[in-house]
């Protein structure tokens, strides 16, 4: 299976000008997209086998880039109006 990346704009093409709007004005969510893509890049590092990680690191590492991705999600939802 081929290594991905998962950034912000594959994840939600449908909100890429949103990204770039919020990510320049509120910076909490600057902080949780910046968090965001450093989680997916060291995951893919681990998966390339660049870095060292046990399993059970990785998988925690996953679930935070998840929970940071519906927080994300969340944020977009409600800037473009939706509930």
């Amino acid at each position: 299976m081929p290594l991905e990346h998962h950034p912000l704009t594959r994840e939600f093409p449908e909100y890429r000008q949103k990204l770039q709007t919020l990510h320049a004005s509120d910076p909490h969510f600057a902080q949780m997209t910046q968090n965001y893509e450093a989680l997916d890049k060291r995951i893919y590092e681990v998966e390339d086998g660049r870095q060292a990680l046990d399993d059970l690191a990785l998988q925690a590492l996953k679930n935070e880039r998840v929970t940071l991705k519906d927080q994300i999600a969340e944020r977009l939802r409600k800037a473009n109006g939706a509930v």
